[in-house]
């Protein structure tokens, strides 16, 4: 029997049945369509199907709005919409990539187009399915059938992911690759996701070449670049992207690691074209367009930086995909083009959206730091400075992290090339390079924010430098067979600059040398002390604030699953011998159809 057959409410049993049609009348559905009687014509097959609860709407912009503020069971989108709005396949991937649509939300494209290429890009995605028109009732209820039907049979998978029970749910999903049980690719891709958030690269990398030995698909070869650069090893992964890029000219998620990798590597002007390749691609995705304008700020290319910012801003301002980071750039912009009123409208913005979470400290300091700017205009100097030290005061924060930190550096530079002295600028210019210094992207940002002012760049480079000898000197106590005081040193070079990069090594030294090193347990309970008080390492132009290009969405653990005890027993290695693939009933068999 086709398994993908197996749950129409036609072929269960009568209680199977009812139980079918009692999920579905509680089930809520939406339609995107730009065409009123194919959205009727949708709608109608949806309640038919006994669906109880189906929205409509035509576009795109509505559909995003719509799916960030409720919750869908079902989505069915159309593929095209007019006037060069973002495609159904674009809003997938940009509600995915910032935690927007849940896993447990079927999502169906729906097309007139069977080219084989559209139905890869879908099943890259983790489409849930793809219907081709014209099509009936029948096939409708197939497709949402199956889809069903896979999250019923990874049930298991699924809520250890939402439970954050990565261990045990990585290890679920080797077995079933190894097993080639049904769903196995999907539960493959699943497992390395999970791994790579585990820290375990190389046993992620070997699953991603696994996927790839038994069947060559483009985002397991994009995981093993992820993961080679997650281990730090750029030059691999620009090899692989480029290889990937030229197999793949419009998997667009590869566009995007491949301008972390430049950005990583200190490579503006390479990231700029690759994120411009990226727009070109998709000229409606509101998160490239951002990325695109931040990174021609911080090239200093401000007429293209505007003309970004502006469109994101226009079409993105209500939407929680939108980074209130753009709002302040555009405000720099201004202030440099000493366009009053323009600078007047982010202030604007921003106050607004402080309204809305007056309890955000992010919009808090990014109001204040556009507000710092129209002050130095009008050169009321007083005011300016009060703003200033209100941000500044939070400079020690948890939550004071490098974006923070750009901005203040960048506030400085400006405040003091227009001839306004802030007596603690040095103070806190130094305590920010040392805490941030770390990542070879981060300094290159810090250095570029302060480029109006060179004075402040050359101590943001000399507190990189200081951070350098700092780790140097302890290390030296660990290559003279030390390794106790070597991790003394590190913590306590840690809390003197709150600089992440120094706990980092602490406790992989910590790790690597522990059973030669006193007091273990205490050390390690200081290291994740320190960790609670810092800032994450994140850069405003290499990560997102969810999905990691080419990722799927994985919650993070709960606090409850966070305390759990962990497993008792350990995983094994992640080992498979590759057999040649046999059919499975996963994307591979729709998109099959599609393109037959």
């Amino acid at each position: 029997m086709d398994n993908r057959r197996s749950t129409h409410p036609r072929i269960l049993n009568s209680a199977a049945a009812a139980r079918y049609r009692d999920e579905m009348h509680k089930a809520r559905a939406l339609v995107v369509d730009g065409n009123p009687t194919t959205r009727s014509v949708l709608a109608a097959q949806l309640r038919e199907l006994g669906i109880g609860h189906v929205t409509q709407c035509s576009r795109i912009v509505e559909a995003r709005n719509r799916l960030e503020a409720l919750r869908y069971d079902i989505v069915l989108c159309e593929y095209e919409f007019p006037d060069g709005e973002a495609t159904g396949q674009q809003l997938l991937d940009d509600l995915r990539r910032h935690q927007l649509l849940p896993m447990s939300t079927v999502f169906v494209i729906i097309t007139s187009e069977a080219t084989y290429s559209k139905v890869a890009e879908a099943a890259e995605s983790a489409l849930d399915s793809y219907l081709l028109k014209p099509h009936n009732t029948e096939a409708l209820a197939e497709r949402l059938a199956h889809a069903r039907r896979r999250k019923a049979v990874l049930a298991d998978i699924l809520a250890a992911v939402d439970e954050g029970r990565f261990e045990e749910g990585s290890q679920l999903c080797i077995e079933r690759f190894r097993s080639r049980g049904e769903f196995w690719l999907y539960a493959a891709r699943i497992g390395a996701e999970l791994l790579l958030n585990l820290g375990r690269h190389e046993e992620a990398r070997e699953l991603f070449d696994a996927v790839l030995e038994a069947k060559a698909l483009p985002w397991a070869k994009l995981g093993v670049a992820r993961t080679q650069i997650d281990c730090g090893d750029m030059v691999k992964a620009v090899r692989t992207l480029e290889s990937l890029i030229l197999e793949q000219p419009t998997f667009v998620d590869a566009y995007d690691v491949m301008g972390r990798a430049r950005l990583e590597q200190g490579d503006f002007d390479g990231a700029m074209e690759v994120y411009g390749r990226a727009v070109h691609l998709t000229p409606e995705s509101l998160p490239r367009l951002q990325k695109l304008g931040m990174l021609a700020y911080y090239r200093g290319d401000h007429d293209e930086a505007a003309r970004n910012l502006e469109r994101a801003i226009a079409s993105g301002v209500g939407s929680k995909m939108f980074d209130w980071q753009s709002a302040l750039l555009l405000g720099v912009v201004r202030y440099l083009q000493r366009d009053s009123r323009g600078l007047q409208r982010c202030c604007d913005e921003l106050d607004a959206a402080l309204t809305r979470a007056p309890h955000s400290s992010r919009l808090r300091r990014l109001s204040s730091c556009a507000w710092t700017l129209q002050l130095v205009l009008y050169s009321r100097h007083r005011e300016l400075l009060e703003r200033l030290r209100a941000v500044g005061s939070g400079i020690d924060a948890p939550d004071f992290d490098i974006e923070a930190a750009i901005n203040l550096v960048t506030m400085l530079a400006l405040v003091a090339a227009a001839g306004v002295h802030v007596d603690e600028a040095h103070d806190w210019i130094d305590r920010m390079a040392w805490r941030h210094s770390g990542a070879r992207i981060f300094t290159e940002l810090l250095t570029r924010a302060a480029a109006p002012y060179p004075e402040y760049a050359d101590r943001i480079n000399a507190g990189h430098a200081h951070v350098s000898r700092l780790a140097e000197q302890s290390l030296a106590y660990a290559l003279r067979g030390q390794p106790t005081e070597a991790v003394r040193m590190l913590l306590e070079h840690t809390r003197a600059t709150l600089n992440n990069r120094l706990l980092e090594t602490a406790r992989l030294s910590l790790q690597r040398h522990r059973g030669r090193i006193q007091d273990a347990a205490e050390l390690e309970a200081e290291v994740h002390a320190l960790r609670k008080k810092m800032a994450p390492p994140r850069s405003p132009l290499v990560e997102n604030n969810g999905r990691q290009p080419g990722a799927l969405v994985l919650r993070r653990p709960s606090a409850a699953a966070q305390q759990s005890k962990p497993l008792e027993r350990k995983p094994a290695p992640f080992e498979v011998k590759v057999e040649p693939s046999k059919p499975e009933s996963d994307l591979a068999a729709w998109a099959e159809e599609a393109s037959g």
